[in-house]
């Protein structure tokens, strides 16, 4: 059983004082005395040292207090050469730190704990933590969010906090003798030698995914030179799972959309066997009309086969925003986009016009005093004329 929240609480009001390098370590010795029982030494110990390893306390002088806690918590139980702390406890953090001279003589203690890892088989030493604190960053944390993470590492009984990995060591199965009367494995004074296999790239930072990165970030708010859309573009295609990793979310497609309509279309395509290319399609379909969004749907459209139900919606929400939009000037410009862009649709058989035939012929009347709406109208009335006049002559034969 894990140590409670306002237990947790109480230990990182101490840890994390705002005084705590001017207070003597034996006054935190006492605080945890008086509000932890003797049986809860081991949870504290846990707390502390899981703090420490993930770097929740990463101030030195926050790290001296809690290692001289552990150090307390079984202080006589535990090893034997342990050196006396009596100087070190009523000295506070800052005077340790300042002081030139050791204050306490911990190579005997160093030496015991040496002792004991080597006494640790080697089977269990090759654990590690399966979270391990990024210690190459110089960023400071506000004492909230190192709080909740504390509070979430040490309260959860799933925590990654006390999960380990060991990895799995694999060998090719031995050969079954090793001449015609011993088995390998059972010849004295036979060493079988393992080496760790290692992927060097691992955590290594890609410049080419940082750069990417931050052209999608631009991307977003401004144009993108052509050298820039260029660049963005090859990068995408030497790496395919890279388009995962660039930061572009459902909600930051429209700002792409306006900005960089081209790069928009060539990531969309490279996300279309995503689990999550649905939601992308919904944003497209419900962000506001324009010269860009019909450019990246109808692009779409001509390469790979969008639901059928996606391009519908997309065309009910153009006419809709034709039909609303208050200012003249602007509604006859839309207008003219959306009769152009449903001309590319119908003549290119991208949608069936009989599905959308009485919306469409609808908004061809109420505009018809604009050329393209005229236009548009007659493309409907051509294709409604030829098949009557296929369903006619198919009668008429069968007849």
């Amino acid at each position: 059983m894990a140590l409670t929240v306002n237990e947790i609480s109480t230990l990182m009001d101490l840890l994390t004082d705002d005084n705590v390098e001017n207070q003597p370590i034996e006054y935190f010795i006492n605080q945890i005395n008086q509000n932890f029982s003797k049986g809860n030494n081991f949870k504290i110990g846990s707390a502390i040292m899981t703090l420490v390893i993930n770097n929740l306390i990463n101030q030195p002088s926050q790290r001296i207090v809690a290692l001289s806690i552990l150090h307390e918590l079984y202080r006589g139980e535990s090893f034997a050469n342990s050196p006396t702390w009596k100087d070190l406890l009523k000295n506070t953090p800052n005077n340790i730190l300042n002081s030139e001279s050791s204050m306490a003589d911990i190579t005997n203690l160093q030496s015991s704990v040496n002792e004991v890892k080597s006494d640790i088989m080697a089977t269990a030493r090759n654990h590690i933590p399966v979270i391990t604190p990024d210690l190459s960053t110089n960023s400071s944390y506000e004492a909230s969010d190192i709080r909740g993470t504390a509070e979430k590492l040490l309260t959860d009984p799933d925590s990654p906090a006390r999960q380990t990995y060991r990895p799995e060591m694999l060998r090719l199965v031995p050969p079954l003798y090793y001449d015609e009367n011993e088995m390998i494995w059972l010849e004295e004074g036979f060493v079988w030698e393992h080496y760790a296999a290692y992927d060097v790239t691992m955590c290594v930072p890609n410049s080419s995914s940082i750069e990417a990165k931050k052209l999608m970030v631009r991307a977003f708010k401004s144009a993108l030179t052509l050298q820039q859309q260029q660049h963005l573009l090859a990068e995408l295609d030497k790496d395919p799972k890279l388009v995962y990793h660039i930061g572009l979310t459902p909600s930051k497609l429209p700002d792409l959309v306006e900005n960089n309509p081209l790069i928009a279309i060539e990531v969309l395509l490279k996300l279309m066997q995503s689990q999550h290319i649905t939601e992308y399609f919904s944003v497209l379909v419900n962000m506001e009309m324009s010269l860009h969004s019909m450019e990246v749907v109808n692009r779409l459209t001509t390469t790979v086969d969008l639901p059928t139900e996606f391009v519908h919606l997309y065309i009910s929400n153009c006419i809709s925003t034709c039909e609303t939009i208050k200012d003249r000037y602007m509604q006859n410009r839309l207008v003219r986009l959306v009769c152009v862009f449903l001309q590319s649709l119908i003549r290119n058989k991208i949608i069936n016009v009989q599905e959308l035939f009485i919306e469409v012929q609808a908004f061809c009347i109420e505009f018809s005093r604009i050329r393209e709406a005229a236009a548009l109208f007659r493309l409907l009335k051509q294709l409604e004329s030829g098949e009557t006049t296929a369903t006619s002559s198919t009668t008429s034969t069968r007849t």
